[in-house]
């Protein structure tokens, strides 16, 4: 199978503008994501709609493609990217680029889901530990995922899910595993294809999460499960613990 990684980056986010080019330690953040991945798949490229983005990627040596600014979310930017290239791949795998850390063995997890032949779409989950922080859960920045035995993804909410109905609060992470969501998708590109022509549905519009269209539509999503930690970077005040992540690797 030939593996493809793209990187969509746009320059416009509500809480942090201009976050792909944010400096981390001497380089843009949308360079570390890149210089991540770069090398464990058959070709990475980034998929943004601003010539800010494209000429520092330009800059750093990255292969960078010029998308439309009006896409509502990141697969329907990784697919218009997939399109414009005239070589084909069998598998899109769509890297955030605000996941700095993202590790070499969750991109080998999520190309192994694809060993099953009936593995249409595959994302990453992470066990809370039992002695989380407590507000983490609770966090809606934080999406929370239900899986079956069999690692196929139930569903996604913001809300903490499941409800513990005979339980304190404070007790949850010590009677239940509860899964956090990584953000990071990987797609047969014919289902790619035919998932980016899905119109918005009520879940997702609700949850402000993508995935749920693909679930509201019947598509097949398999877990891996990782351990190991990432920092998403949503705000400034997770750039810096970025940061601090960042320094303490170099000591």
């Amino acid at each position: 199978m030939k593996f493809l990684g793209i990187i969509p980056s746009r320059y416009a986010s509500t809480r942090f503008p201009g976050k792909p080019l944010a400096d981390m330690l001497g380089k843009p953040m949308i360079q570390r994501v890149y210089e991540r991945v770069a090398g464990l798949l058959d070709e990475t490229l980034v998929a943004t709609d601003d010539e800010r983005i494209y000429t520092v990627v330009k800059s750093f040596g990255g292969k960078v493609i010029m998308t439309s600014p009006d896409h509502q979310s990141g697969t329907d930017r990784c697919y218009e990217a997939y399109m414009r290239l005239s070589e084909k791949f069998d598998i899109v795998i769509n890297i955030q680029g605000d996941e700095p850390f993202i590790q070499v063995s969750q991109i080998e997890l999520l190309k192994a889901c694809f060993e099953d032949e009936k593995t249409q779409i595959a994302t990453l989950v992470k066990p809370f530990s039992a002695d989380d922080d407590f507000e983490n859960l609770f966090n809606p920045h934080t999406p929370k995922a239900i899986i079956t035995p069999q690692r196929q993804i139930v569903y996604f909410s913001r809300s903490v899910i499941p409800y513990i109905r005979s339980k304190q609060y404070t007790e949850w992470l010590q009677s239940h595993v509860f899964y956090k969501h990584i953000g990071i998708y990987a797609y047969r590109t014919e289902v790619l294809k035919a998932i980016a022509s899905l119109p918005q549905s009520p879940l997702e519009k609700a949850e402000s999460l993508e995935q749920l269209r693909w679930i509201e539509n019947g598509y097949r999503i398999q877990a891996g499960i990782t351990n190991e930690e990432t920092i998403g970077i949503d705000t400034p005040e997770d750039m810096e613990r970025a940061l601090n992540a960042l320094r303490s690797q170099r000591k």
